[in-house]
Formats: structure tokens, C-alpha cells, sequence
């Protein structure tokens, strides 16, 4: 593998000729030199002899979507002040753009609602269809590597139990893919999606899932390929948390879990039986995890992963007692696609080039064949989602480790409609951003709110038990061992304030809770409001009930700053861009 002080050069060089395709904010020529923008964009030189092009977390967004990156990412312990833990302008800084270009948006939180009506819309597959034909002419035999969390995240993937992201996904050639929400539709529906539609076509990888009864893998671990004479190896290591982070009744005869040994295992044989001279895991572990799993096991050229949703632009590189390894992060959303370039020679990896592109849809063309797979796949349902519920006067988006605006809104409707003290609305990180002044669309929320486990609940717990989930939630957040943290961001909350203490020890980290300015009371019960309950048998109206019912009785959407709590001890974090206490 080359020296790294080489690597970064040459990134920041390739960098600088991207972000020179956006131009300043108030500049009257950006929508003018919009075919200028994408050569120099999209103008991606081949390298070596194998191609490997990767998104993962694309959360069901068939269109082309908004999405903020977040403004609040806390890295702690080893991992405060790293990536991917940078936002705002610490994330400029480390990458060396510049603010208000196109990369600047793409990137990171800034000015997001003013740059965004210059820059469009990103993601949808028919644009990412158009980058991934391109690319793939210009590297022959190139794979193309989905991470996972495809099949979930929107009204139309929930409704066909993820068949719209199946056929597209079919269509747009993927080699290969592992899974985490996917599992959500249950075992026997992922089943019969691996079995049917991607028997022959894309490799479903898990290593780590296994029959509970007798320890059998239930999907294939790895898939070889011969690219342009040289053998490469895909591993697939699948979302470790599901039976913890999603209802365990999904799943419940599988097994998952990190599985270091057995990875270091098939490592081995991958190298030495199957002579493979390239070896990737594409990993849906979230990029803390990955940066530990990295220095732990010989063998992985590099770890293309998912989960966290950080977009990453350049590979982390850790060394390990083999050499070294790349590790990525690509988004979500369908807002990136990431190309690694690899030189393969004596049956080692002997260079490399990467690059996250973002899928800028004004930059891109529709690919014919893919938005008419897109047209048919929505038409039935076209009339449901197109139903407008209210308009927001503020921009909506859900991305940040303690809230979002989506999340107040969330919140606020659970408060409100179900009549409860306290609400609490889970920390997912996937749904789609709306600027100031658009209509809020039952599509638009669902992007938020489509889970195969949509139950609002109404439950009475003791403040004692209030504290003590706040606790847990944070300790899976801010661990300072990533094996111990289990995805998703703070857990949202309505009628309730709090300090936190990221770098405190579990069970200290929640601090001065009140309810309606008074102090919780441990003794007491409080009424609470929520959803996405992980327990069995779950009663309840689905949160969109809720939710729109809220939105109805109002209409319009007044601005209001999403609600955070004082945070302790992150005084110069560059994982903070803004308030947070």
C-alpha cells in the first residue's frame, strides 16, 4: 500500500479540482455552468486494474431527496476530534475545501437551505444509475457494492414490503449487498427476496449471521470474483446489533454479532486457498466499530462501510499486525457513491485512489431505463403520497446526535395528540430534509416514520426508569468502546429537559432531568408518550396516525429550534457546529 503522505496529496489535489466546480453562493453563473460542474465533477481518471464502487444506506429513496448533514457528531475517548466525528467547518478544515462551494454543501450542515436551492437535489437511483454506467465504462469489470439498509425508509418500500428498492436495485446491476433494516420485513420475507429476485444476480453477504439451533451461516460470507486477472474477495458483515437495535421476533432464529475470530478465519482461507489478492468487507458495522475491527484482524485491504451515515471523503488508514487498512464511510440516502481504484500486483494491493462523489441530480441525467422502473413502481400509489398534510415555514431535517427539527415535530405531535407528559421518539438517523416553505406531504413523512413497527404507545413509567433509559440510550451512544455502541443517535424527548455528560461513566451521564421546569421525581409515575417499541405484542395506532393528525389541526408548521440539551465537557469539539446548551 502506498505512504500515506502520498495518498493524502493526491486526495487533496482531486478535492480541489471537485469543489472548483461549485462556486460561491451568490454567484449568478452556477445554474450556467451546470455541464462544466459535472466534467470536472464526474471527470473521474481510471486507476489500476480493479474498480469498486460503493453506497450504502440509501434508506428506500428511489427520487432525489434534500439531506443535512448533521451539525452535532460527538466523537468520544480515542475517537473526539476524528473522523468521522468533524462537522461544520472542522470538517472543511480537515479536507481543505472551501465554505459555499459544491463540495462545502455536500459535506457538511452549512448554510444548507440557502446552498441547497442552488446546488438541487441528490441521490435518486435514476441519477445514480446514469454515474454508475459512466464509471463502469471506464473500468471495466468494475463491482458495485451496496452496504445495506436498501429496502427501508420510505411509504412505497413499507407498503410493497421493499420490492421498489429490489427492482430497481435489480436493474442497477449491484454485485453485492449485506443488510441491517432489511431484516426489519422479517426472516422469511428476506428469504424469498435472496432466493427470487437476487438468486443469480447480487451476492446477499453476511458472515456473521447464524443459525441459532445448530450455528449454520444462513447467507453466503463472501463472494470471489476474477476482475481483469485479478481475484477479489467480498466479504459481507451485516449490521451485528439487529436483535438488540430492531425487534427480536424478526429474527429470531438468527444469530449475529461482530465475530472477530471467524472473520480472521475466512480472512485467512479468502488469502490462502482461494488465493485472493484483494480482499474488502463490506461492512455494516458503523465506522467506529470498523476503525477498531481494522486494527484488530490481518488480511482486509480495506472495510467499505455503512450504518453510521457519516459521509467520509477520505479513507482512515490503520495499521494492524498484517500492514494496514482503508476504512471508508459512504452516506446515506443515495447522496454519494464512493469509487475506489485499486493497483493489484504480486497479489497485493500496491496503490489505491478514492473519492466520495456526491449524485448532484442537476448535474446527472435521468437514466431512461431506471425512471421508468422508478414511474411504474410509484404509480399505483401516487395519489397517497402526493397528499399534502401542512407547510413548514422551517427547515425539517432529523440528522445530530441529540435531536432534529423533524424529531421536535415528532415530538411535539406525540405531546400533543396522545395526551402524555412526556414524549419519547426514537434517534434513527435515516429520513430526508424539507426546505422553509414546502409542503409536508404524507411521503415526506413517512421518509421519517416507515417501519414495520409503527405503534404509538402510551405508558406510565417512574422517573426512575425515565433516567435510566436516558442512561442506556446514552451509554450505547457514547461508549468509549465502539463494540459496545449499538447504532442511532439520543433518543428524542418532549416535555423534558436534561445535561448530559458524554465523556461521564455509565449511569452518570444523565444529569438534572425536569419535567415542566421541576425536577423529576424518582418516585413518581409520569404519563409517556412513544414509538417503535422493540417488545412483543405492541398495541397501538402507527405514529403517522398521530402525527398527521397533528399536522391537520394545524397546517402550517411555525419555525421552532429543535430542543437541545446542555452538554458537558465538549468545550472545542469539532464534532459540535453550533448551539448545543
Amino acid at each position: 500500500m502506498p505512504e500515506m503522505s502520498l495518498s493524502r496529496r493526491e486526495f487533496l489535489a482531486l478535492l480541489a479540482a471537485a469543489a472548483a466546480s461549485g462556486v460561491p453562493l451568490g454567484s449568478r453563473r452556477v445554474l450556467a455552468q451546470t455541464a462544466d460542474a459535472a466534467d470536472v465533477l464526474y471527470g473521474l481518471p481510471a486507476f489500476g486494474n480493479v474498480g469498486l464502487l460503493h453506497f450504502t444506506d440509501t434508506h428506500a429513496q428511489l427520487l432525489p431527496v434534500w439531506f443535512r448533514e448533521p451539525d452535532v457528531n460527538l466523537g468520544v475517548g480515542p475517537a473526539a476530534g476524528r473522523p468521522p466525528h468533524l462537522v461544520g467547518d472542522a470538517a472543511l478544515k480537515e479536507y481543505g475545501l472551501e465554505r459555499g462551494t459544491r463540495m462545502a454543501h455536500a459535506l457538511t450542515c452549512l448554510d444548507f437551505a440557502a446552498a441547497a436551492r442552488v446546488y438541487g437535489r441528490v441521490g435518486g437511483f435514476a441519477h445514480l444509475a446514469t454515474l454508475v454506467e459512466r464509471l463502469r465504462a471506464e473500468r471495466p469489470g468494475a463491482l458495485l457494492l451496496d452496504g445495506g439498509d436498501n429496502w427501508q425508509g420510505s411509504a412505497t418500500s413499507l407498503w410493497t414490503q421493499g420490492q421498489d428498492m429490489v427492482d430497481a436495485s435489480r436493474l442497477l446491476g449491484i454485485d453485492a449487498m449485506t443488510g441491517h433494516w432489511e431484516f426489519t420485513y422479517g426472516a422469511a420475507r428476506v428469504r424469498e427476496v435472496v432466493g427470487r429476485d437476487l438468486a443469480g444476480r447480487t451476492a446477499f453477504l453476511a458472515q456473521n449471521i447464524r443459525t441459532a439451533d445448530f450455528d449454520d451461516p444462513v447467507f453466503e460470507p463472501a463472494l470471489v470474483r476474477t476482475v481483469n486477472g485479478v481475484r477479489v474477495a467480498v466479504i459481507g458483515q451485516a449490521f451485528p446489533y439487529t436483535p438488540v437495535a430492531n425487534p427480536r421476533r424478526f429474527v429470531a432464529e438468527w444469530t449475529f454479532g461482530i465475530h472477530e475470530e471467524r472473520l480472521q478465519s475466512l480472512v485467512d482461507d479468502l488469502r490462502s486457498r482461494q488465493r485472493a489478492a484483494l480482499v474488502v468487507l463490506l461492512s455494516h458495522n458503523g465506522m467506529d466499530v470498523d476503525l477498531k475491527l481494522a486494527s484488530r484482524v490481518r488480511g482486509i485491504d480495506a472495510i467499505l462501510g455503512g450504518h453510521t451515515h457519516d459521509a467520509v471523503p477520505q479513507p482512515v488508514v490503520v495499521s494492524n499486525a498484517g500492514g494496514r487498512t482503508l476504512v471508508t464511510n459512504a452516506g446515506c440516502s443515495g447522496k454519494f457513491l464512493a469509487v475506489l481504484d485499486c493497483e493489484v500486483r504480486g497479489g497485493a494491493l500496491a496503490g489505491w485512489r478514492y473519492r466520495l462523489l456526491p449524485v448532484f441530480a442537476n448535474l446527472l441525467p435521468s437514466h431512461a431505463a431506471m425512471q421508468a422502473q422508478i414511474d411504474r413502481s410509484r404509480a399505483p400509489h401516487r395519489a397517497r403520497l402526493d397528499e399534502p398534510l401542512a407547510t413548514s415555514e422551517a427547515l425539517l431535517y432529523r440528522r445530530g446526535n441529540f435531536n432534529g427539527s423533524w424529531d421536535q415535530l415528532i415530538v411535539d405531535a406525540i405531546l400533543a395528540v396522545q395526551d402524555v407528559q412526556i414524549a419519547f421518539s426514537p434517534g434513527f438517523r435515516w429520513g430526508t430534509s424539507l426546505l422553509p416553505g414546502e409542503t409536508i406531504t404524507r411521503e415526506s413523512l413517512m421518509n421519517q416514520l416507515a417501519i414495520t413497527y409503527p405503534a404509538a404507545t402510551v405508558t406510565e413509567m417512574s422517573g426512575a426508569t425515565i433516567k435510566s433509559v436516558l442512561e442506556d440510550v446514552a451509554d450505547n451512544l457514547f461508549h468509549p468502546d465502539p463494540y459496545y455502541q449499538q447504532g442511532g443517535d439520543m433518543v428524542r424527548v418532549g416535555g423534558l429537559t436534561y445535561t448530559c455528560a458524554p465523556g461521564a461513566s455509565m449511569g452518570a451521564r444523565i444529569r438534572d432531568l425536569r419535567v415542566g421546569g421541576a425536577p423529576l421525581d424518582a418516585a413518581r409515575v409520569y404519563k409517556v408518550g412513544g414509538w417503535a417499541s422493540v417488545a412483543d405484542d405492541v398495541q397501538g395506532r402507527p405514529i403517522w396516525d398521530v402525527v398527521e393528525t397533528w399536522l391537520r389541526s394545524r397546517r402550517r408548521v411555525p419555525p421552532s429550534d429543535p430542543y437541545q440539551p446542555r452538554v458537558l465537557g465538549v468545550e472545542g469539539n469539532p464534532g459540535i457546529s453550533g448551539r448545543v446548551s
